[in-house]
């Protein structure tokens, strides 16, 4: 069953073109790694889908709701989560002030235990500011605020940038498990070949816009992903 579907999606920054009539589909429970050089489109594609950039035409459909026109909050409301590039936690925000950012559209608005029994780093720093975790505890931090809204799609753009190796191991183990205990769908931008190894059931490379390779993870050719990465 396909849980978000993408087609024809065509995305510009002021005159340049930088989504080229892409399209896929996301089933229920599967992991896509969007792979690709810097300024190949990622981010773009990834912001167009949670309605922080407007698409000039194509289609999203999130578990049978058509997103076109519908505002970032309203697509969250709907069951997408979204992690942004470079985490974009609250600073002076604590811990716990920042997970609750994410729960607007939950009626209980209690920091659930299962938050803290995943993140227990988080329950430690609570009651510290946002902007005094280290990187990977705010990516932590980052992925407990989307999951709060109980999302069916979680969207990661570039989750390892910037952490250390160990951590993007906890990262990705955490993300598996997660995936299966909540039931949610995984889409992430990634260069990490190893991490999007670890995560991802399906691969596809994105250059100047367009998908140029798609495997799944039994079949893939790493070879051939590190020559796009690398180019």
């Amino acid at each position: 069953m396909s849980m978000l579907s993408v087609s024809g999606l065509n995305v510009y920054y002021g005159d340049s073109h930088v989504v080229r009539g892409v399209s896929f589909e996301l089933s229920a429970g599967e992991t896509i790694a969007i792979m690709g050089r810097n300024g190949m489109g990622k981010t773009t594609l990834l912001k167009s889908l949670i309605g922080l950039l407007p698409a000039r035409s194509g289609k999203v459909v999130l578990d049978g709701h058509e997103l076109n026109g519908a505002r970032t909050f309203q697509r969250v409301a709907l069951g997408m989560g979204f992690v942004p590039q470079g985490r974009m936690i609250f600073p002076y925000l604590t811990v716990e002030e920042n997970v609750l950012t994410g729960m607007e559209n939950v009626p209980d608005k209690t920091v659930p235990k299962w938050i803290y029994e995943t993140f227990p780093v988080l329950e430690e720093m609570r009651m510290r500011r946002g902007g005094n975790l280290s990187g990977g505890q705010q990516q932590q931090l980052a992925i407990a605020r989307a999951l709060v809204s109980n999302p069916k799609v979680l969207v990661l753009d570039e989750p390892t940038e910037g952490i250390q190796p160990s951590i993007i191991k906890d990262i990705a183990r955490t993300l598996n498990r997660l995936k299966e205990e909540r039931g949610f769908a995984l889409l992430v931008s990634e260069q990490v070949l190893s991490f999007a190894m670890e995560v991802a059931d399906r691969f596809l490379i994105i250059e100047k816009g367009e998908f140029v390779y798609e495997e799944k993870k039994g079949a893939v050719d790493t070879a051939k992903i590190h020559a796009y990465l690398t180019v």
